[in-house]
């Protein structure tokens, strides 16, 4: 039977306030962006044609407004996005370095984003997909962590694929052994992972990645690992095959932010199309090549969710390459 989604992602709904020049006062402007990291999954999706719907909550103010008609827009069903009347919506700001790595701070103490209950997570929405895909920002704190457990169990009750990305952000936790029980949750849930360099290392204590993705699967057996390496690329490891994929250095990178969740898109995109059960390496080579070629473009532009890159765009970097 067909499902009416594609994917459904669970998690925190937010504003990135991105630096934008100064003003002619010698004050930094901030551009407010729409973000978070699921919706920002569920919009690459949306531009490759799938169908989509976002599980979360904002606060009932301007921007919880301006967030919830960005999602729609972008393609993705919102039957599931409530509006909170006393709490606010989250705000991050990100100061981005040289270079182009970022520093985020928040504004969520607490934001609308932790105040999705259990009882509000709509059944129906999550059974009707092919894949759930979450994070641990909606598990900092205890409300929004039962209502993301409970949303789990009923994507595996429901034989859902189940997507991870641990997405640390170290601000948002009490203490580091809080993040690091809530990763190997999710790692013990997840069949498809990606996870980035610096997030591996955390979790297993070595920079020898491919070591590294061993130790997980000894603990958790994940069938299909993406790690992104930054500037170097990204791997997957998928049974005995561990494949790796040049990057796509861009002259003119602004920042990184969103560049994970495009990755993250273009990657569930071809499991969707062709499955997890046998995957060859020429099938992981064209995955990550596609995923690292759409990453690349967004970080030439400011924000995510509303600028994500059409497939065609995509598919003209991997040609000038090639």
């Amino acid at each position: 039977m067909m499902k009416k989604y594609d994917v459904v992602a669970l998690g925190e709904l937010l504003i990135d306030f991105t630096e934008n020049g100064v003003s002619a006062q010698g004050n930094p402007l901030l551009e407010a962006n729409p973000g978070g990291a699921p919706c920002n999954v569920l919009a690459m999706l949306n531009k490759l044609g799938k169908k989509t719907a976002f599980i979360g909550k904002v606060g009932r103010d301007s921007f919880g407004q301006m967030l919830a008609e960005t999602v729609r827009e972008s393609g993705t069903d919102v039957t599931n996005l409530l509006f909170d009347e006393k709490v606010h919506t989250t705000l991050a700001f990100v100061h981005t370095m040289p270079g182009g790595d970022r520093d985020f701070s928040f504004y969520r103490n607490p934001g609308a984003d932790m105040m999705l209950r259990k009882e509000e997570v709509m059944e129906e929405v999550i059974r009707d997909a092919e894949i759930f895909h979450f994070g641990t920002l909606s598990s900092t704190h205890e409300g929004a962590r039962e209502a993301t457990r409970y949303a789990i169990e009923v994507a595996k009750e429901n034989g859902l694929l189940i997507s991870f990305d641990p997405n640390l952000r170290e601000p948002l936790w009490e203490s580091l052994e809080d993040a690091r029980r809530e990763i190997a949750y999710g790692l013990s849930k997840c069949d498809i992972l990606k996870i980035s360099d610096n997030e591996l290392e955390f979790m297993t204590g070595t920079a020898d990645y491919t070591r590294a993705v061993e130790i997980l699967r000894q603990s958790y057996d994940i069938p299909l690992i993406f790690v992104t390496l930054g500037r170097d690329g990204s791997r997957a490891y998928y049974r005995d095959m561990i494949v790796e994929a040049k990057p796509f250095i861009q002259e003119n990178t602004i920042e990184t932010t969103g560049a994970g969740d495009t990755f993250e898109g273009c990657a569930l995109n071809y499991v969707l199309e062709h499955g997890i059960k046998d995957l060859s390496e020429q099938d992981l080579e064209k995955l990550l090549t596609f995923a690292n070629a759409g990453a690349s473009l967004i970080t030439t532009r400011k924000g995510a969710l509303k600028v994500m890159p059409e497939p065609e765009e995509i598919e003209r970097l991997i040609q000038e390459r090639s």
